[in-house]
């Protein structure tokens, strides 16, 4: 159970911090873009705002997904415990299938995908690794 519970409550993590990061892509840092795809439903009207995007818009994308991922891999590893990788491997498979399925709905450039398929897995994993300081760390300073 508390396997489950470490993959659900790092998806969720992963998932607040992509969205935080990606409005801020689209409110702060691309409004531009933004604007164009508020409301918009049509996935061929979608498909021409992408083509048009900056590369800058998806490359905060790919930031945003990397910092999801570590805090997810962090917490889902933290929550776990034991083994470390496990959780945090679970929680990249799953988070590369949800990029996949955003991908599809886009569709990116072709460098996006190969980008989707790299950075959750390792990401995840780099999460996982930094769990176990902080946990030592939580142990020095007692409450």
């Amino acid at each position: 159970m508390r396997s489950i519970l470490a993959v659900v409550l790092g998806f969720f993590a992963a998932s607040v911090v992509m969205m935080i990061v990606e409005w801020t892509n689209t409110h702060v840092l691309y409004p531009e873009i933004g604007k164009l795809a508020e409301g918009v439903t049509d996935r061929e009207q979608f498909r021409a705002i992408m083509a048009s995007a900056p590369v800058g818009v998806f490359l905060v994308v790919i930031l945003g997904w990397v910092l999801g991922s570590t805090a997810g891999g962090f917490l889902a590893t933290w929550i776990g415990k034991k083994p470390p990788y496990r959780h945090a491997v679970i929680l990249g498979v799953l988070l590369t299938i949800a990029g996949i399925l955003v991908n599809l709905k886009m569709p990116p450039p072709a460098w996006f995908w190969i980008a989707t398929l790299l950075v959750f897995i390792p990401s995840a994993c780099a999460g996982a690794r930094l769990a176990p300081r902080a946990i030592a760390q939580l142990h020095k300073f007692p409450a």
